[in-house]
């Protein structure tokens, strides 16, 4: 297919977007931006998630990491679906309960200022490198598509694709996310369908065959059993329970589209929902990654890892399935940045300036502010994506992954410590227990060698992060006076 009609597609897809937009953003106020002015359908909610949880690293990655580990990232999403329990059954009924348009003014109201801010500064920072990363994947994919064969580089492919974000959420924010990100879920999921349908019936298979010749191959194992494997089976369950609550329940962006939600039983009947499907969606993508090795190898196609689908898509399959992968890769692709611009901005406005409490700031001056951080996290997005063109890893799900290891781990210890305990804080203790988690997690990892011999560590990084911050914590609390009564958590 030209390149030309792929780029009608992406025009014609956009503009649908700024559509929604226009027809959202109508009188809208910071109040919509931030929480959706709590009206938002909890269905609408749930569905859209899955494309921000999701995204187009799910879409290439996951698929693309079949053929060397099988369907082993299964058991992070076995892990997840636990996770999302704790996140709907614990974390939202606390939300509510304080009616938080942030969900780190919950550490502030636990454990002091210093805590709030050291809240909102990890998620702004766990945030920012892993939708940029997620980003940076797909405009790859465009530019390598579409977009060079017009003569474009890839800073200017990046430029624009942040300037079209920029046009549709910069007015609307959560009011709006919520309804394009349920669009953007339905061109996914409806790619990954037709892709999976067609390339069944290009290999002569149903779904029961293909499963079959999926597990003869070795390619549909899920389990790892050697205990000294990073991708041992117990390790990826705590790893994936771990990593939903933190990426998903301490998540600002993840958090402010359900507590869009007017009631909390309609938010826990989201997360849930989410969940389940999520569980199925995931195993899909597997499926497809296992019909795409089988197909790479019948075809010889050299292909590997995030750049198996794309060749096989674009190189062997007919126009029409192009079309389609077009379609779902940038419905995959906008999910990844819109909602975490607007979260970022939702938090910095909020938790870093205070803006909610500017009394002496009118409407108008508040609106300028938030669009000028708006701007700020654009322009912030688009100089990390060029930083993750220089590094260019084959496999961008294993970066994210890891860099959640390290900075959201702290914020996981930091909510247990103000969850679990009644402990306060020393004066002058939270930053340096903040830092120094992350920097010991790091010296442990580049010596994995040396400490442990064979037995290697992976995701559990996260929890061992977790770990180090609550210990840090502990040891730098004393015991709350007994006249406070039982903590906010």
């Amino acid at each position: 297919m030209s390149a030309s009609v792929l780029l009608a597609v992406v025009v014609v897809y956009f503009s649908l977007l700024l559509a929604v937009a226009w027809w959202t953003s109508r009188r809208a106020d910071n109040d919509s931006f931030f929480i959706g002015n709590r009206n938002s359908h909890w269905g609408l909610v749930a569905f859209g998630m899955i494309g921000t949880s999701l995204s187009g690293v799910t879409f290439i990655s996951v698929p693309g990491s079949v053929g060397a580990g099988a369907f082993g990232y299964f058991q992070i999403m076995i892990g997840q679906f636990a996770g999302y329990a704790v996140v709907a059954f614990v974390l939202l009924p606390l939300y509510y309960r304080l009616n938080l348009s942030s969900i780190y003014r919950y550490l502030g109201a636990r454990l002091g200022v210093a805590a709030h801010r050291t809240g909102a500064g990890f998620f702004i920072l766990s945030r920012t490198l892993g939708a940029t990363a997620r980003l940076y994947l797909v405009v790859r994919i465009l530019q390598d598509l579409v977009l060079a064969q017009f003569g474009m580089p890839f800073w200017l492919s990046a430029l624009l694709v942040l300037v079209m974000i920029l046009l549709y959420t910069l007015e609307g924010g959560v009011k709006t996310i919520v309804w394009t990100d349920t669009l953007q879920t339905t061109g996914m999921l409806g790619g990954l369908v037709i892709c999976v349908v067609f390339l069944l019936h290009a290999l002569g298979l149903d779904l029961a065959s293909g499963w079959q010749s999926m597990r003869a191959a070795g390619l549909a194992d899920v389990f790892v059993t050697d205990p000294m494997s990073a991708s041992h089976w117990a390790k990826q369950l705590l790893a994936g329970a771990a990593i939903a609550v933190a990426m998903t329940g301490l998540d600002q962006e993840m958090m402010q589209k359900n507590i869009s939600v007017r009631r909390l039983a309609d938010a826990q009947k989201n997360m849930m929902v989410m969940a389940a499907i999520m569980t199925a969606v995931v195993l899909l993508f597997l499926f497809l990654g296992g019909l795409l090795t089988m197909y790479a190898q019948q075809q010889g196609i050299a292909a590997h890892g995030d750049r198996l689908f794309p060749a096989v898509v674009m190189g062997h399959l007919p126009a029409w399935v192009q079309l389609i992968f077009v379609v779902a890769l940038i419905s995959a692709l906008f999910p990844s940045a819109d909602g975490a611009i607007t979260a970022l901005t939702s938090s910095t406005c909020i938790d870093l300036i205070g803006l909610q409490e500017r009394r002496d700031w009118d409407e108008a001056r508040k609106r300028r502010i938030r669009k000028a951080v708006h701007l700020g996290y654009a322009l912030v997005f688009l100089l990390l994506t060029l930083g993750f063109r220089w590094l260019d890893d084959p496999s961008m799900v294993s970066v994210i992954l890891k860099l959640a290891g390290y900075t959201y781990g702290p914020l996981l210890g930091l909510f247990a410590f103000g969850i679990l305990t009644t402990r306060t804080l020393r004066a002058g203790v939270l930053p340096w227990v903040a830092l120094a988690a992350p920097a010991l997690c790091w010296v442990i990892d580049a010596h994995q060698a040396t400490l442990f011999g064979n037995y290697r560590m992976g995701l559990e990084l996260l929890l061992v992060n977790a770990a180090l911050t609550f210990g840090g914590l502990w040891a730098g609390s004393r015991p709350a006076p007994s006249s406070s009564g039982k903590s906010p958590g």
